[in-house]
């Protein structure tokens, strides 16, 4: 099947054998136009391929990457971070299918593979032979410093895989195999930036200037929390599935989990987050949704119920979602199309990582 720019506002490529060939010759075009005419600012982001992004995902990094890709002498570079995903067990068969699914979310939602990188992190090998050099260049007092690895290795960490230890410096090698300038990063992750900035200056004291220090790009990031407990923020790993709105859920299922949502006992909305959690959560859902201010959204909500709130957000959020719902299905079933994304931004991402690792196995010593 053939799906059009003009319905998913994106450019789609036919699986028609006969105009397969001219489209592929526009991304090369594209890859070569990139290469002769850098701009001044790089940026690098990547999500996990772990099940479907959500509305917090959405909010709080998406968004910002589909106006990064828009700003003039700016390069984004996004990456589906599959081997970051391997730190924790995952079945092999549904990792393909959400990689897809990831890359399908990311062009309904506004990223044109024309504009912005986008490719596996695995198809570029330059990515884990980096890791090990900085990785060398790297202290196990640092790492331990993190708190995500306090967090997810659990009370018996001499169970927790290697990996799952050492991401961080992935994570370093991620952004600097591309030299990149700038990185999107929410509070959460500013300890893994500042790793990236150490590693950096680590290896240019060693062996000369080559990696810029990368800044961080912390913007008015949307904290989406959890439906079911608001004192966390959301997650694709949730325990509670009512507690995520992904970005493919139907709209009965957003209603119904909206409806489920944790509130409390007060029916009159307001807006609180440090005593009422919950409800201030619908509020900011809705604030980030209409970009009205919490205390408008209240005013307006006077004679509302939380009950009645809850379809009111739920609402909002479906009439926002239908068309990148929509997108993503019809995406979905053309697995060529997808998969031929992945492979130009794996060949443009490969001319860059190609070149940047070879001046660092000479720096090092390697070849």
């Amino acid at each position: 099947m053939a799906l059009s720019r003009s319905r998913l506002g994106v450019r789609c490529i036919s699986t028609s054998v006969s105009r397969r060939p001219e489209l592929v010759r526009t991304f090369h075009q594209s890859s070569k136009l990139y290469n002769e005419a850098p701009k001044v600012k790089r940026v690098f982001s990547g999500i996990q391929p772990t099940g479907v992004p959500h509305i917090g995902n959405y909010l709080g990094a998406i968004q910002n990457w589909i106006q990064l890709q828009e700003e003039e002498n700016t390069e984004m570079i996004l990456s589906i971070v599959d081997l970051h995903s391997i730190t924790l067990p995952q079945d092999p068969k549904e990792l393909r299918e959400s990689i897809l699914t990831s890359v399908a979310v990311l062009l309904a939602c506004g990223i044109d593979p024309d504009k912005s990188i986008l490719f596996q992190q695995s198809s570029v090998h330059q990515h884990a032979e980096l890791s090990w050099v900085l990785g060398c260049k790297t202290t196990l007092a640092r790492l331990g410093q993190f708190p995500q690895w306090k967090a997810k290795a659990g009370n018996d960490k001499t169970k927790s895989c290697i990996g799952l230890y050492t991401y961080p410096v992935l994570q370093s090698a991620d952004i600097l195999l591309y030299k990149a300038t700038h990185v999107p990063v929410g509070e959460d992750q500013l300890p893994h930036l500042e790793l990236a900035q150490d590693v950096a200056r680590i290896f240019n004291n060693a062996f000369g200037e080559f990696f810029p220090t990368p800044k961080s790009i912390v913007g008015d990031f949307r904290k989406i929390k959890s439906l079911r407990n608001p004192e966390q923020k959301m997650s694709k790993s949730e325990p509670d599935p009512k507690g995520k709105i992904e970005l493919t859920d139907s709209c009965r299922d957003i209603r119904e989990k909206f409806k489920k949502a944790k509130t409390d006992f007060i029916s009159e909305v307001t807006f609180d987050p440090e005593s009422r959690p919950g409800v201030s959560n619908l509020v900011s859902i809705l604030s980030a949704f209409t970009g009205k201010e919490p205390n408008r959204i209240c005013g307006k909500a006077e004679i509302m119920n939380t009950s009645q709130f809850k379809m009111v957000v739920a609402d909002v959020v479906n009439e926002k979602l239908e068309p990148i719902r929509n997108k993503v299905q019809e995406l979905r079933r053309d697995r060529a199309y997808l998969e031929e994304v992945l492979k130009t931004g794996q060949n443009r991402a490969q001319k860059i990582a190609e070149e940047n690792f070879e001046t660092v196995k000479k720096l090092v010593g390697l070849s």
